[in-house]
């Protein structure tokens, strides 16, 4: 009795190799390709000066950490109206907005819609620079 060897088979293509293929087209168009949503028209962010002198007068307005305010160093606790009644007299007064660094943007942000609107023509937000 004769027994016969069922014939081989090729051994099949590995898929290695196009794995690697498409692992590197995925790592190209990741390099080449904008993941940030661009505007319609060309922006330019503000440049933040750090280092200069503030300019003098004006107003200062102080934010603390859980949103008590104060003007001038004195405590109020609503400083808009105090702040309009300047503006309404001098639109070019500076408007110093010196906020705690835990400050929640709640806070802030509506300070400066509220000086924006009253048509304050010079707000500046005070920071500190990060340490080297």
């Amino acid at each position: 009795m004769r027994l016969t060897r069922p014939p081989q088979r090729q051994t099949p293509e590995t898929i290695i190799a196009l794995i690697d293929v498409v692992f590197f087209l995925l790592v190209f168009f990741m390099l080449i390709g904008r993941m940030d949503a661009t505007a319609p028209f060309d922006v330019t962010p503000p440049v933040a000066v750090t280092g200069a002198d503030m300019p003098a007068g004006g107003i200062t307005l102080s934010v603390g950490a859980e949103g008590e305010m104060a003007v001038d160093g004195q405590p109020t606790g609503e400083p808009l109206p105090l702040l309009l009644e300047q503006l309404a007299t001098n639109p070019d007064t500076l408007v110093r907005i010196n906020a705690h660094h835990n400050a929640e943007l709640r806070h802030v942000l509506p300070l400066i819609a509220e000086l924006e609107a009253s048509g304050a023509r010079d707000v500046a937000l005070v920071v500190t620079p990060a340490s080297p």
